[in-house]
């Protein structure tokens, strides 16, 4: 019975000390989706915009950095 209870203390301290390596090589490796590919059902894209198109994405960046441009705005 004791030894039991020892060997079950034991494997508990073992998995107790297990643990996931957490490295950014891993982060990487799951991948994230490129920027102009959108999301379905996202109710903050411009309407408009076809998503997947990566020229059309780059001018809408393009044209909103350029309303967000100070020196624009007040000249």
């Amino acid at each position: 019975m004791m030894r039991t209870l020892m060997l079950s203390l034991m494997a508990l301290a073992l998995f107790g000390c297990g643990e996931k390596v957490q490295s950014q090589a891993n982060a990487r490796d799951a991948g994230d989706a490129a920027p102009w590919t959108g999301a379905k059902n996202d109710p903050f894209v411009v309407k408009g915009w076809t998503a997947g198109n990566k020229t059309e994405w780059e001018t809408q960046m393009r044209t909103r950095a350029q309303s967000q441009n100070e020196y624009v705005k007040t000249n």
